[in-house]
């Protein structure tokens, strides 16, 4: 618990606005004091720097880049286009948590974050290419007398594409990707899953799962940059959706270095 929290805490002042923030306000104070002056105004313009550094969309997608581009998507499945030999071999799919807000006056789609309705699409479409694998559902809830994270997935997937509820499992007693990973090898033990996440968390979130003894096949979505998408001269420019981007990659950067420090890849 000490662990989880101290992660949160730390992770977050590491994020690009926290930390901007952060020295913006250091900044400001320390130049109010005649001894500090110039170490104020050296990291107000380091604040002013990473800010714009961080939401160029070149470096944005460079920071990305490694992220997204460690598993293909899984291509179209059609009857020219059958199911990936590796994908067949799946029983399980199991779609990550991506985070919603209850709104009863909203369907259960509408509830979802971008990232998670993007997951649970992916995660709908792999099963109906696999019509005898089990959906897995990932999520907890936000408040004890609020519907969880995963009956909100599982919702949309019967809504969406009729998918029958028999072939829906929930966990919802988990925290971050860690817990998801050592409860669904709980449920599937040595049975290989079709991971489903974005693709700039898939890197990590595949690591965490093999760390703990799950096969994996890598199914990526949610991605903020199209693979092979041509660069433009507005790349140059900078933007409140690229410092999102970086926001994303950082995130999953001290993740990976949070993983090596506890041994887990």
């Amino acid at each position: 618990m000490v662990a989880f929290w101290l992660k949160k805490i730390v992770s977050y002042w590491l994020m690009p606005l926290p930390l901007v923030l952060l020295l913006l306000a250091l900044g400001v104070w320390l130049t109010a004091r005649d001894r500090t002056r110039r170490l104020g105004r050296r990291l107000l313009l380091v604040a002013l720097g990473l800010l714009l550094l961080l939401s160029n969309r070149t470096v944005s997608g460079w920071l990305l880049y490694p992220c997204e581009s460690t598993y293909p998507a899984i291509p179209e499945i059609t009857a020219a286009q059958p199911v990936p030999a590796t994908l067949a071999t799946c029983r399980y799919i199991v779609v990550l948590g991506g985070g919603h807000t209850y709104t009863p006056d909203l369907p259960a789609s509408g509830q979802l974050s971008a990232a998670a309705l993007a997951r649970i699409t992916e995660g709908i479409r792999l099963a109906r290419a696999l019509p005898e694998a089990t959906l897995i559902v990932s999520g907890p809830r936000n408040h004890d007398d609020e519907p969880s994270h995963a009956e909100a997935y599982a919702r949309t997937a019967i809504t969406l594409s009729g998918l029958a509820p028999t072939r829906i499992r929930l966990i919802e007693e988990v925290r971050d990707t860690h817990d998801e990973a050592q409860t669904v090898r709980a449920l599937v033990g040595d049975a290989p899953v079709a991971l489903v996440t974005s693709a700039t968390h898939l890197r990590r979130a595949a690591a965490l799962f093999r760390h703990a003894g799950v096969t994996v096949v890598p199914c990526p979505t949610d991605f903020q940059r199209k693979p092979g998408a041509a660069w433009a001269w507005s790349d140059l420019g900078c933007d409140v959706e690229s410092l999102g981007q970086s926001t994303s990659a950082l995130h999953e950067y001290w993740g990976l270095i949070w993983m090596k420090l506890r041994g887990q890849g």
